[in-house]
């Protein structure tokens, strides 16, 4: 299979740039965030704790989601704004620090790998769920210019958000992933860095393609 791994931190940009690729390719795109916030969600939904381990290993032995067509389903509610919140985005923050949460989210990533080519976008794709992925890109951008852009997605969503909270928000989100004991947020030693900052949709997506074809022509001895 042909994988494509894509790290980065909050809101450089990593899930738009992922998808284009993947239709590009015509791979499977998988949001490896968007299982953390799925379970997030469900232990939301069940009223436990999302800090309590009892709670969450309960929550890991019921908890069940689908992927089809790029829809993510907890059993039979299809997921999409619910989890896209800036609630649920915290709440995938404290969940993902748990092992036993990362394990299982890794093994669903990694299950769906091994049947299709994928693209899958996260925080720990290139360095712990798939080190031997074909194309390892690791995306950053400024503070500034990611908080810009969750700032405006937000406001697009209706929720009421101050750039000043968003921005102090990616900054300890930027920590506390960065200087996490598992898997913290790191490029792999043989990705390639893209900053994306100035820079639109368009640009970062031929940067990216380029990139995989070039990989593609190498390993085939076409160059």
């Amino acid at each position: 299979m042909f994988n494509v791994a894509i790290d980065g931190p909050a809101g450089s940009g990593k899930s738009t740039i992922a998808k284009e690729i993947a239709k590009i390719f015509n791979l499977y795109y998988l949001d490896s965030g968007a299982l953390y916030r799925a379970f997030g969600y469900f232990l939301s939904k069940k009223g436990f704790d999302l800090n309590n381990e009892n709670d969450i290993v309960k929550a890991l032995k019921e908890f069940d989601v689908k992927i089809i067509d790029g829809d993510y389903y907890l059993f039979d509610e299809k997921l999409d704004f619910q989890i896209r919140t800036s609630e649920m985005g915290k709440a995938a923050s404290i969940v993902a620090k748990n092992p036993l949460v990362r394990e299982k989210v890794n093994e669903i990533l990694r299950n769906i790998s091994k049947k299709h080519g994928v693209v899958i976008d996260g925080r720990d794709i290139g360095t712990v769920v798939l080190p031997d992925a074909e194309v390892k890109i690791f995306l950053t951008a400024s503070i500034e210019e990611r908080a810009k852009r969750r700032y405006k997605e937000l406001l697009e969503k209706g929720e009421k958000v101050e750039y000043e909270k968003i921005y102090d928000d990616i900054k300890k989100r930027d920590e506390a992933d960065s200087t996490r004991e598992i898997a913290p947020l790191k490029p792999a030693k043989d990705a390639i860095i893209v900053d994306t900052t100035g820079k639109n949709i368009e640009t970062v997506v031929n940067e990216i393609k380029n990139i995989i074809i070039e990989k593609v022509k190498k390993d085939n001895n076409l160059e």
